[in-house]
């Protein structure tokens, strides 16, 4: 009865949280077309949501990137084709075209020196995600802080959204995919340990657990590159009006 009475109320707010806000301002200059030229397979999209949930993570991780989808390959159009895998507040894992965040500002991070293998792995461990439901534990915790607003210092930001249940069929949009690219032993953010060693040593790093992982932390990373379509395409700040 309560897991049931948890699962309606869990559906109820998804839906509440999901819903967009007015006032979102459109920077891009870029066609979503230009977009779907310059992605590669692996590459990761990340995008700036209006909703409530996207707002709660925006002002949680400080940051303009709510969302992270990965970009499966495409040998066709890949703005019109299913080619983005994300996990959907109200559907779970599911695949998306690219037309699907035409009216957002984007963001694409690649990573690098992956080969044809890696990428296969990398897509591969994705797509078996489909299906799975959004990890209801971490909205729970978002409606929370959206309600009462409170005053979080920097340092207790990321707690906050980085945890949810860890149960195995539940994922988070940023950690579905910071999952799939740990399987492939790539990194993103790892965190460093300070206890170790000796002044003037190499620091000893070690993976952080992919729960712990936010849209905005693949943006940081230094291991991907940051792809704006305007400069693939040869921007020459002479001929700009």
């Amino acid at each position: 009865m309560i897991a049931s009475f948890s699962r309606v109320l869990g559906s109820r707010l998804a839906s509440y949280l999901s819903k967009s806000q007015p006032g979102y301002q459109l920077l891009e200059t870029v066609s979503i077309e230009d977009v779907a030229k310059v992605l590669k397979t692996g590459d990761i999209l990340l995008v700036e949501g209006n909703s409530r949930i996207s707002i709660a993570i925006k002002y949680l991780t400080q940051s303009s990137w709510s969302h992270a989808c990965l970009f499966v390959g495409s040998d066709g159009d890949a703005a019109e084709k299913e080619t983005l895998l994300e996990a959907d507040l109200v559907e779970g894992a599911r695949m998306v075209n690219l037309k699907h965040y035409e009216e957002f500002n984007l963001r694409i991070c690649r990573p690098v020196s992956l080969t044809e293998q890696d990428k296969k792995m990398l897509i591969g461990f994705a797509k078996s995600k489909l299906g799975h439901k959004y990890d209801l534990k971490n909205v729970f915790d978002l409606a929370r802080y959206i309600i009462q607003k409170p005053p979080v210092p920097n340092r207790y930001r990321r707690s906050m959204i980085a945890l949810g249940s860890g149960e195995p069929t539940k994922v988070i949009c940023s950690t579905l995919i910071a999952e799939s690219f740990q399987f492939i032993d790539y990194p993103i953010l790892p965190g460093i340990d300070r206890e170790q060693g000796s002044e003037g040593e190499v620091p000893q790093y070690y993976r952080r657990h992919f729960t712990h992982f936010t849209p905005r932390d693949f943006d940081l990373s230094p291991y991907f590159e940051v792809v704006k379509p305007t400069l693939e395409k040869g921007f020459d700040f002479k001929n700009f009006k």
